[in-house]
């Protein structure tokens, strides 16, 4: 008789890497006019790592893997899906199968998932079906980006915000779920809010034929419609997903979301009545690192050993698309 494969899902490693260079408010306003004051006071940002042109994205996403695996107990041969969430890939084609390859994960099947800052939890729930389909056991989620390649840094109102960065979870089938409940959304009728657009311009191969040919601009984005976008539309799929879960606010023991912007998480968090202590927060250090900014976050605490074994964290990504969900879950085995 065949054994059913076990279609519940555990999260059991993270792992997190960073560039080396650490830019300081005070440094960064030797590029473009500004202050640490005027900074931190709008974003709580006070230093965020940038990426040298030596340092590619698959090398730090990579690290993280390897971090991640390591403290799963398994190796990269185990692996049998590997999900890299970026808006910032080495190669327009995708860099997954870049980092399948540098892991030596030669069993496992690799792509890239585009959903800006909400890449993380989108990943999250899309590794979690073909684990519940029975299709594959060990799955490898990466979020990263390196949106200092696309920044503007004559724009203040952007560049001060973004920096570099990886972070990985590994997820496997178990015997008991531990992805309580999720809730993902999008609304492209907002898109011109954030952007990392492609502007071409008409070439003409031969008489009575063009196309276009362009390269992408850097990041755009309106500032006060994110803002009102997440603080409204942020805690009403938190709380959709905590229904889904069959739980209460207070039944939750963390609350990670997108480092976007203190004022946001700040914003959220007093809608959904959540006290400060149970506010995971990391953007002072690393500013908006993207897709890579939930795992990132996750790890520190997790390394810390503020984040323990069956804890149930409540985690929300947002960003361009737009793109928003929330998923529910408890930590480890």
């Amino acid at each position: 008789m065949l054994q059913q494969p076990m279609t519940g899902i555990a999260i059991t490693g993270s792992g997190s890497a960073t560039p080396r260079l650490a830019v300081d408010n005070y440094m960064l306003s030797q590029v473009v006019e500004t202050s640490d004051e005027w900074i931190a006071s709008r974003t709580g940002i006070k230093q965020r790592r940038l990426a040298d042109p030596q340092t590619s994205l698959s090398a730090i996403a990579t690290i993280a893997a390897q971090n991640a695996i390591a403290m799963a107990g398994i190796t990269p041969m185990d692996i049998d899906l590997i999900i890299l969430a970026t808006s910032s890939a080495d190669d327009l084609f995708g860099s997954a199968c870049q980092v399948q390859a540098e892991l030596g994960a030669s069993r496992a099947v690799a792509f890239d998932l585009t959903a800006a800052c909400s890449g993380f939890v989108f990943g999250l729930v899309t590794a979690a079906q073909y684990i519940r389909t029975g299709v594959y056991q060990n799955i490898l989620l990466i979020g990263a980006d390196m949106l200092s390649r696309w920044v503007d840094w004559s724009d203040r109102s952007t560049c001060v915000l973004f920096g570099d960065g990886a972070g990985a979870v590994v997820l496997q089938a178990s015997e008991k779920d531990r992805l309580l409940g999720f809730e993902l959304r999008s609304d492209g009728t907002q898109n011109k809010s954030l952007n990392l657009a492609y502007q071409g311009q008409a070439k003409e191969l031969f008489e009575g034929t063009t196309i276009s040919q362009g390269n992408y601009h850097p990041v755009t984005m309106n500032g006060q419609e994110v803002y009102r976008f997440a603080v409204q539309k942020v805690p009403e799929v938190i709380e959709k997903a905590l229904h889904r879960a069959n739980l209460s606010v207070e039944g939750v023991d963390w609350l990670l979301l997108h480092q976007a912007n203190q004022r946001i998480l700040d914003a959220i968090a007093n809608r959904l009545k959540i006290p400060t202590e149970k506010v995971i927060s990391n953007l002072a250090n690393y500013g908006n690192t993207s897709a890579a900014s939930i795992p990132l976050a996750l790890d520190e605490q997790v390394r810390q050993g503020k984040i323990k074994p069956n804890d149930t964290i409540v985690t929300s990504g947002f960003g361009a698309g737009l793109t928003w969900g929330a998923a529910i879950f408890q930590w480890g085995r």
